[in-house]
């Protein structure tokens, strides 16, 4: 018992002189203003609210890579049971869609109707598909949904 506690002395007096700050930290100390002297309030960190993806929404393509498609009809609707259906410009088609955290975006394989169409629409709505299907972000701008990837970006309006 008397052996512990000398060594427990031993450890305190060492100890000691490490917890008083010496002159020049002490000086440093008082020579720095606080946040209250200069005016500065502390403010918690700011933090972006997570937007809702519009589940249940119908929406219509109004540009495809930057490019207005006002010629073309193309919708998108991702209902409650994270079902995304629309129509591609000649076919109409489903696929699982999941809406993700931090605003990422999924999209299953497709299924797909197999109506036999002219080569400007066929190429655009595989263009369409294309971007659909690599969709990883998603962003309600202005209004405005808008789908990105690597495949393109993909902006729509809302439908009536």
């Amino acid at each position: 018992m008397i052996r512990r506690l000398g060594y427990a002395a031993i450890l305190a007096a060492m100890a000691a002189p490490m917890l008083v700050p010496t002159d020049a930290q002490a000086q440093r100390r008082n020579q720095m203003p606080s946040r209250e002297e200069l005016g500065t309030p502390q403010s918690a960190p700011i933090q972006q609210q997570e937007k809702n993806f519009p589940l249940g929404a119908a929406w219509t393509v109004i540009s495809l890579n930057g490019k207005p498609v006002a010629d073309r009809r193309a919708t998108l609707m991702v209902d409650a049971n994270l079902r995304g259906t629309g129509f591609g410009g000649c076919n109409t088609f489903s696929a699982a869609a999941y809406p993700l955290r931090s605003q990422g975006f999924a999209v299953g394989p497709l299924a797909l109707t197999k109506r036999s169409c002219d080569k400007g629409l066929s190429e655009f709505e595989r263009a369409y598909l294309t971007a659909l299907r690599g969709t990883r972000n998603w962003d309600l701008v202005e209004g405005k949904l808008v789908l990105k990837g690597a495949a393109g970006e993909l902006r729509f309006d809302r439908a009536l």
